[in-house]
């Protein structure tokens, strides 16, 4: 029976929202410093609170949506014709809302210390760049770290979730590579590969967060392409 598409939205919906309360909030509220690991969860633990995340909710509405959680992925499984525009279209509103939902509860929770609250630039786990970011990596590199690990984390989706993949083992996969991804980018830009991750929290973070965030919509996009293709390249359904 084919699952409705009110029943895929609000799957995708809740994922994001989870992924990004879970994520950037163990980022914003446990996240420490995340470079030298001095305090609190530190590069590991959340590279792993992101990774998990994505685990979790690939088993949990995987049945339902697939769980792309992730404008890009969409994107990316849009472009290998795995699915139809309109689907691709309800799937991305889905992650926009559940991404500002997340990063709204997230703030919500954060102005409830007892001591006065100032968020900073690059609020509630949001991504960033350049002078007085993590360190301090320049537009260009920050645009090719989106861009190139976005590629690679399609190309693993793309192929675990294949008819050749390992079905079943696929949300493991995909979780463990975005621990990977995080390893290396969050000193860099945060890490986004994922637009309505970046989008929520650079909305209530305003200031710098905002004025950049653009860089983290493009770059996801143009990498889930890429990813895409490489992958159309390799597999070969006869």
């Amino acid at each position: 029976m084919e699952t409705k598409t009110l029943s895929k939205f609000i799957a995708e919906l809740i994922g994001t929202f989870g992924l990004v309360l879970f994520s950037c909030g163990a980022a914003a509220i446990a996240g420490g410093d995340t470079l030298a690991q001095t305090s609190g969860l530190g590069l590991l633990g959340i590279s792993l609170a992101f990774g998990l995340s994505v685990v979790v909710f690939a088993y949990a509405i995987g049945g339902v949506s697939g769980c792309h959680i992730n404008p890009a992925v969409t994107l990316g499984v849009l472009v290998s014709g795995k699915m139809s525009g309109k689907d691709a279209l309800v799937y991305i509103t889905a992650q926009i809302i559940g991404g500002i939902l997340g990063a709204f509860v997230l703030k919500t929770i954060l102005t409830g210390q007892l001591a006065v609250f100032n968020p900073g630039e690059w609020a509630y786990g949001s991504n960033g760049w350049g002078a007085g970011y993590q360190n301090e990596y320049n537009m260009m590199t920050a645009f090719i770290t989106e861009t190139v690990l976005t590629a690679l984390f399609l190309f693993v989706i793309l192929g675990t979730t294949s008819k050749i993949g390992n079905g079943t083992m696929a949300g493991l996969a995909i979780g463990f590579t975005l621990v990977l991804i995080h390893l290396v980018a969050i000193p860099i830009t945060g890490t986004s590969v994922n637009p309505a991750r970046s989008l929520g929290p650079a909305i209530f973070a305003g200031g710098n967060a905002i004025s950049q965030v653009w860089l983290f919509l493009l770059a996801p996009l143009v990498g889930a392409v890429i990813g895409a293709i490489l992958w159309k390249l390799v597999y070969n359904e006869k």
